[in-house]
């Protein structure tokens, strides 16, 4: 029985994020994914024309997955302040363990391409720390301040990942970094 068109493109796309996980954003050419899901190496053409917009495809996913971990780890916890801090939390979790989709979907050449709506897709989540951060200094411009924040989450995302930032700072202590980028950029937790 013939896969489906639309199936193809799925599983095309679900090889993709598995290859991605398993060996990193260097793997990902489109004659491996068509071996990896068992077709020809000119399939994948037929539902992604350019290798950009099957790479956009797996990011999508990743876009996906974070949102949802973002949603979860918001959800019940109290206050602004608290939720940023869950929020920061997750997408430091995240970035630590989905590293390659991680760089993935923050290729800029992916997300100034436009392919697939990755923009609609990640601007969402920035979106919702704008909010609190708004909610938590209203006395600031709370895009600008956001973005810093973002920078700096990211940042430490990937010197967190590599190993770097643990030596440089002398802790292995997940939460009192996170801790510590929040107090930076948001000033004192009150009590």
């Amino acid at each position: 029985m013939r896969e489906s068109e639309a199936g193809l493109r799925e599983r095309l796309v679900d090889v993709g994020v598995e290859l991605l996980a398993s060996e990193g954003v260097g793997a990902l050419t489109l004659r491996e994914i068509a071996r990896r899901a068992g077709v020809s190496h000119g399939a994948p053409r037929r539902h992604f024309p350019t290798h950009l917009e099957l790479l956009s495809a797996i990011a999508r996913r990743g876009f996906a997955e974070l949102a949802d971990r973002a949603t979860s780890a918001v959800e019940g916890v109290d206050g602004p302040r608290a939720q940023l801090g869950a929020l920061a939390r997750e997408y430091l979790r995240f970035a630590v363990d989905r590293r390659g989709m991680y760089e993935l979907m923050f290729r800029h050449d992916l997300l100034k391409s436009g392919h697939l709506g990755l923009r609609d897709t990640s601007l969402p989540l920035f979106g919702r720390l704008v909010e609190l951060v708004g909610r938590v200094r209203p006395d600031l411009d709370a895009r600008l301040a956001g973005g810093a924040l973002w920078a700096a989450l990211h940042g430490t995302g990937q010197l967190w990942g590599w190993g770097s930032l643990q030596l440089a700072v002398g802790t292995s202590d997940f939460d009192r970094m996170v801790d510590a980028v929040l107090a930076v950029h948001l000033g004192p937790e009150e009590a």
